[in-house]
C-alpha cells in the first residue's frame, strides 16, 4: 500500500510538471481550434504565454483568416493580445476579467459581392454560438470584462473593384467598458461577437464603400487627396 501511494503521489507529481510546462502549448492548441469552428476561418497563433497564479496572459501574433469567398490575405492579425483576470472569481459561474488590451491590430475589411468579410465572420460567431448551446439554455462559464482596449489599430479596405489592392488608414482607440455586466456575465462566444462587432462598427464609421466604388482607378492614383473625405475621427 506504502509502494502504491508513492507510486500514485510520483504520478500526481510528473502529471502537475507536465502541465505547467506545457500549459501555453495547451492553451494555444485550444484558441485555435475554438476560433477556427467559431469563425469558420483559420485562426493561428504563434504563442502563448500564461501565469495563472498571478491571473494574467498573453497571446501573441494572432491571425485570423478569412471565410471561403474572400480574396485579400485575412480579416485579422493582432501583435498581442493581454489579459487579467480576477482568480478569485475563476470559481464562480461568472468569470471577472479587469483588463483585456489589444495591441496593433491589423485589419483587412472586404466587400465581397453580397456582404463584407466581417459580416460572414459575424455570421458564423451567430451561428456557432446557436448551435453549441443546447435550445432554449445557455451552459458553461460566463464572463465579465471591466474594460477592453483596443489601440494601435491599422485597417485596410478592399473592393472588387480594386483587385486586391487596398486602401489603408489608421483607426482611433476603441474602449469598451463593463461588457457582459448588465446581463450578468457573457459567453465567450458572445465576447468574441462583441469584440468583431466593435472593430466592425468603427471600420463601417471609417470606410465609405460607395465612394470607394465610384471612385475607381481615382483611389489608387490620388489616394492620399481623397481619404481625407471618407474618414471622419
Amino acid at each position: 500500500m506504502l509502494i502504491a501511494a508513492l507510486l500514485v503521489l510520483v504520478a500526481v507529481a510528473a502529471g502537475v510538471w507536465w502541465l505547467s510546462r506545457n500549459l501555453d502549448d495547451i492553451a494555444k492548441n485550444a484558441i485555435q481550434n475554438y476560433a477556427s469552428a467559431m469563425t469558420q476561418a483559420p485562426v493561428k497563433v504563434g504563442a502563448v504565454q500564461l501565469a495563472p497564479t498571478h491571473g494574467r496572459g498573453s497571446i501573441h501574433d494572432l491571425r485570423v483568416g478569412n471565410p471561403k469567398g474572400f480574396k485579400t490575405a485575412h480579416a485579422l492579425q493582432v501583435r498581442k493580445i493581454a489579459v487579467d483576470v480576477d482568480m478569485t472569481t475563476v470559481t464562480h459561474d461568472v468569470i471577472v476579467i479587469r483588463q483585456i488590451t489589444i495591441e496593433a491590430p491589423d485589419v483587412v475589411y472586404e466587400k465581397g459581392e453580397s456582404l463584407t468579410n466581417f459580416d460572414a465572420l459575424m455570421r458564423n460567431i451567430a451561428a456557432y454560438i446557436g448551435e453549441s448551446a443546447p435550445s432554449g439554455t445557455r451552459s458553461g462559464k460566463k464572463l465579465i470584462v471591466d474594460a477592453l482596449t483596443i489601440r494601435a489599430a491599422r485597417a485596410h479596405a478592399s473592393a472588387p473593384l480594386l483587385s486586391g489592392k487596398t486602401v489603408d488608414i489608421n483607426l482611433p482607440d476603441i474602449a469598451l467598458k463593463d461588457i457582459g455586466r448588465a446581463q450578468g456575465g457573457v459567453t465567450p462566444g458572445e465576447l468574441g461577437g462583441i469584440v468583431t462587432n466593435a472593430i466592425r462598427a468603427r471600420l463601417i464609421a471609417s470606410f465609405n464603400f460607395d465612394r470607394l466604388l465610384q471612385s475607381g482607378s481615382q483611389v489608387l492614383d490620388k489616394a492620399g487627396a481623397t481619404i481625407k473625405g471618407w474618414f471622419g475621427k
